[in-house]
């Protein structure tokens, strides 16, 4: 099962703060906008999304689809196929992907220490 491209979500409360820090240990801003509160911060194969106000706590985010640069894969599991997998395997979902879709879904779910995982689906 791949979940495609791995980042981590952060909550912060001064983005222009948070970027500057970031920015000090090598990432540059690869996405997003002031103007729209959030950030996709890169370094190397590394992705950072800093959102400001847009929700609490941190997120493990995964996209089915996407490398670490945004470039669509010509092959990956759709997140409906990863749904249906983690429900085989009884982990409960939080939110769920319709299962009648195409294309763009997601599905939020939690680890057992309560850190809430986000695999979102561009494509």
């Amino acid at each position: 099962m791949e979940l495609g491209a791995f980042s981590v979500s952060l909550s912060v409360k001064d983005l222009k703060a948070s970027q500057q820090f970031y920015e000090s240990l090598g990432f540059a801003v690869f996405a997003g906008e002031h103007d729209k509160h959030y950030l996709i911060m890169k370094n190397g194969n590394a992705l950072l999304g800093l959102f400001q106000g847009m929700f609490s706590g941190n997120i493990l985010t995964f996209n089915p689809g996407w490398d670490e640069s945004a470039n669509t894969l010509s092959s990956f599991t759709d997140v409906r196929d990863i749904q249906r997998h983690l429900k085989g395997q009884g982990i409960p979902l939080q939110s769920e992907a319709d299962e009648q879709s195409t294309g763009p879904a997601n599905i939020v779910l939690t680890d057992p220490d309560g850190n809430v995982i986000l695999i979102d689906q561009h494509v």
